[in-house]
């Protein structure tokens, strides 16, 4: 009977122990990373590869919570710097280029040390992973397109990657001095897959990140980041994408090569993390297990 209760006693304080450190890994800390007149929040968690996830035009880093939580679980560390204008992170905000936000989470993983690493880009966010590939091919061994706009449309196409109506669409949905209403029919234009609760967005938008994203965006030329620089691309595609359409799905496929990986996931809109975290995480994860070897 000792023996059996001894026995007990070490499976419950094994079983304590791992729940302690599966708890304790997935803890979020919280840090700031400075370099002369610029300092950018970090959400830093887990232990494992390091992946850097970089937000949607205008919004933060917690939009990932769970998609980071799932990604912890399987054996990442994960890094979520907050760009300009967001949370504790501050810098200029004036005639930004792409290059200029590339530049601010180089300096997080420098300063970390944590490089190379797999940097994953959400829509908005693709453009300053590929440009961080692209500028620092030294800090990234592969990226992560999510639910993002190539930049350029197919050969013989004439219209523009992202049409004049759905622009409006997504600016609209983070202009809050617009009705309620009205951002929600935005934000289920342009973000949500049908079926899909667009209230979710409702909330988290840093206007002067959206503004100063945006013009980083409309100057800076697309070939700079377009390629990422030699870098292994997984181009993680929603299937019900409005912004980043099904008939432009292959651009970079085309044009790249044998670098990138498309990957669908079904029942995600551009918004993806909201809707599908799981099934995005784990294209996220086999990828870096993949790139990492």
């Amino acid at each position: 009977m000792k023996f059996a209760r001894g026995r007990l006693a070490a499976v419950l304080f094994t079983v304590s122990v791992s729940c302690f450190a599966a708890t304790s890994s997935a803890h979020v800390t919280d840090e700031v990373v400075k370099h002369g007149n610029v300092q950018i929040e970090v959400l830093s968690q887990g232990k494992g590869p390091t992946l850097v996830i970089l937000p949607s035009l205008g919004r933060s880093a917690h939009d990932y919570d769970q998609v980071a939580q799932y990604l912890v679980a399987d054996g990442f560390r994960v890094l979520r710097p907050e760009p300009r204008g967001v949370g504790k992170s501050r810098g200029p905000m004036e005639n930004l280029s792409v290059h200029d936000f590339a530049a601010d989470v180089a300096m997080v993983i420098d300063q970390k040390h944590v490089g190379p690493v797999v940097v994953i880009g959400h829509a908005w966010g693709n453009f300053a992973a590929r440009q961080l590939a692209a500028d620092r091919p030294d800090l990234v061994k592969g990226v992560v397109v999510a639910a993002g706009s190539a930049g350029k449309v197919p050969p013989g196409i004439t219209e523009k990657p992202i049409s004049a109506e759905m622009r409006e669409a997504i600016d609209g949905a983070g202009d809050l001095g617009l009705p309620e209403a009205q951002r929600l029919q935005y934000l289920k234009k342009a973000f949500f897959a049908p079926g899909n609760d667009p209230g979710v967005w409702l909330g988290g938008w840093y206007p002067a990140t959206l503004e100063a994203e945006g013009h980083a965006r409309n100057t800076t030329p697309v070939d700079d980041y377009f390629a990422a620089g030699t870098a292994p691309i997984l181009d993680l595609q929603g299937e019900n994408d409005a912004v980043a359409p099904r008939r432009f799905s292959q651009v970079l496929k085309t044009m790249l090569g044998d670098r990138v990986t498309v990957i669908v996931l079904p029942n995600a809109g551009h918004a993806m993390a909201p809707e599908q975290p799981k099934a995005m995480a784990d294209a996220i994860s086999t990828f870096a297990k993949r790139v990492s070897q």
